[in-house]
């Protein structure tokens, strides 16, 4: 996906950074209704070991939040979903702090959901656990750039977890 995002090839050649556009135009017009990026790039399809299942995603601002909403095709739920959130959560995160704005909403539009069929014990494991109250996302407040976050400056506070349910991809 990081190609489409921030190395896509226009039809005269030129590369596109779909991602640091985004970021621009937040700082300099976060009204924009064109906070889009995309990986669906029909040309390169053939070329992908798969094709992108988070197609695209689009940043709104409203009342100086900023939220994001994305489109997933398809969607395992079991593995790939969490994963999903959690990434684009951060994101999310980031990419406010980054342009000034407070965090919105992360809204996860499914497509194609599913279980796979080899995954329903371990489904039924999950479901049986009792949760763990959220944990509290921390970034460093001095990064102001979007590629200059580390490991480092991201903290989980309060993180508690069950251990590892093992599943095939």
């Amino acid at each position: 996906y990081g190609v489409q995002w921030r190395s896509w090839q226009g039809s005269d050649g030129k590369v596109i950074d779909q991602l640091s556009n985004v970021v621009k135009r937040l700082k300099t017009d976060p009204y924009d209704r064109r906070l889009i990026v995309t990986a669906w790039n029909p040309g390169e399809l053939e070329q992908m070991a798969l094709p992108p299942c988070h197609m695209f995603f689009q940043f709104f601002v409203s009342e100086g939040k900023l939220s994001l909403a994305m489109y997933q095709r398809s969607c395992d739920t079991f593995l790939g979903i969490p994963f999903n959130i959690a990434s684009y959560a951060l994101l999310l995160h980031m990419v406010a702090q980054v342009t000034g704005l407070q965090t919105g909403e992360f809204v996860h539009i499914l497509g194609d959901t599913h279980v796979y069929l080899n995954h329903f014990e371990q489904v039924r494991t999950q479901l049986s656990r009792e949760p763990y109250p959220l944990p509290i996302l921390q970034l460093n407040p001095e990064i102001k750039d979007l590629y200059a976050f580390t490991m480092n400056d991201i903290e989980l506070l309060n993180y508690h977890y069950h251990p590892a349910i093992k599943a095939k991809m």
